[in-house]
């Protein structure tokens, strides 16, 4: 709601340019597991977000990757980042 300042720009931001931190897995070779977990370090535009996951969906890693590692560089154009939010060891 509007009741605090907060809300009030919450609000004001999702009608006028609504944004998302995308979180999803990527799939990663020779790991302890097939996949890995991922989120963009920021909030992209939500009209970005279909085509983000494209790209996303796309990779397929190596392992091993630790967690904070840049998965993909300046997704789209819009400077920010995909990290794993996890680690996977080399099986």
């Amino acid at each position: 709601g509007n009741s605090c300042k907060r809300g009030e720009a919450y609000g004001i931001d999702e009608i006028t340019n609504p944004v998302r931190i995308i979180t999803t897995t990527v799939k990663i070779l020779n790991g302890e597991l097939p996949v890995i977990s991922v989120k963009t370090k920021l909030a992209i535009p939500k009209a970005l977000t279909f085509k983000a996951m494209e790209a996303i969906n796309d990779l397929t890693l190596e392992a091993p990757i630790k967690i904070g590692d840049i998965i993909l560089e300046n997704i789209l154009g819009t400077g920010v980042d995909v990290v794993a939010t996890k680690t996977i060891k080399k099986a």
